[in-house]
């Protein structure tokens, strides 16, 4: 297969060129390619985008040029071949057909026949928690994670967002590791540790589950649910921070030693999360004078200031990297 990935606007409609296509088709089916493989090969074949569309199976896929297979619609003007079942292939390039499309979305037809009678992805019963864990995995193609979520009754282009928490939430939801992985198109309202991923089209859930679980990791008691959204580019720290990297930071290890001191570490989650010593006062039901010897050893801990927003933020920083580790 992958020594006959020929362009297609580069061949002449002659018996060779006509047999390499059969040819190219032939191998897909012999050696049993997923339907994933089937649709990106093909588009890299013609040259253009090229899709298959099976209602019954949840599957609408579609890849351009041989680039990665996502989901969506048959696009206007594109050249189809129709199968049983409902089930089309198309390819859409722009301008004038090829000579050799009309060949190509036949043999295309009959390779996308012969895979989706042998594809042998896992159908779970509807509901089940491993549909979820399959919608989730990163290791599946779009085919799969596409009829895993027919089955769940999640079309593959709405918006769906994941949630990751340790604890109980309403929803649709399966443990995978030691973190209940949530699947919604709405955030409820709950009580403990939430990270909640972005809203974005149900085939790219796993990209959702992956922001979830990184959001999860900036939680603290004193911010229980924290969003994908609101974390800008601290969110990237989750993915290139090791544990090893935040304990050597002085800042953290000064916050390690003032966390000894029973509410030091809410109080000052609340100084950043507040802006000032009052606010966080008030939020905390302290009077802002108890405080002030507070911040005074805090200070001298950490060697800097917290009167200014240099200070704070350089604080936030310091806590929220506090926070990855400890949920590592």
């Amino acid at each position: 297969m992958r020594g006959l990935l020929l362009r297609l606007s580069g061949l002449d409609a002659d018996a060779e060129s006509a047999v390499r296509v059969i040819g190219f088709f032939d191998r897909l089916i012999t050696e049993r390619a997923s339907l994933d493989a089937l649709v990106r090969s093909t588009s890299e074949l013609a040259g253009c985008a090229a899709g298959l569309y099976a209602p019954g199976q949840g599957l609408s896929l579609h890849a351009d040029g041989g680039g990665p297979v996502t989901a969506g619609p048959v696009p206007a003007g594109a050249a189809v071949r129709a199968l049983e079942g409902g089930v089309e292939v198309w390819v859409c390039r722009p301008g004038p057909p090829a000579p050799l499309d009309d060949m190509l979305l036949e043999r295309f037809a009959i390779a996308a026949a012969v895979l989706l009678e042998h594809s042998s992805v896992p159908l779970p019963e509807l509901g089940d928690p491993a549909l979820i864990e399959l919608v989730l995995s990163e290791s599946v193609g779009t085919a799969e994670r596409s009829r895993a979520l027919h089955l769940l009754g999640i079309n593959a282009t709405a918006p769906l967002r994941v949630l990751a928490t340790t604890g109980e939430v309403p929803g649709r939801s399966a443990l995978v590791g030691d973190v209940r992985a949530v699947l919604t198109a709405e955030v409820p309202e709950v009580a403990g540790r939430l990270g909640v991923g972005p809203l974005l089209p149900a085939i790219d859930a796993v990209k959702s589950w992956q922001a979830a679980r990184s959001a999860l990791r900036f939680t603290s008691d004193g911010e229980p649910v924290v969003w994908w959204e609101k974390l800008g580019s601290l969110g990237l720290l989750a993915e290139k921070l090791a544990v090893a990297d935040v304990e050597e930071l002085p800042d953290v290890r000064a916050l390690d030693r003032l966390a000894a001191e029973p509410g030091m570490i809410t109080m000052l989650d609340a100084l950043c999360a507040t802006g000032s010593v009052r606010k966080a006062a008030a939020v905390l039901h302290r009077h802002h004078s108890t405080m002030t010897a507070r911040l005074a050893r805090a200070e001298a801990a950490l060697g800097f200031g917290l009167d200014e927003a240099s200070g704070r933020f350089r604080l936030h920083l310091a806590l929220m990297l506090r926070r990855l580790r400890e949920n590592a």
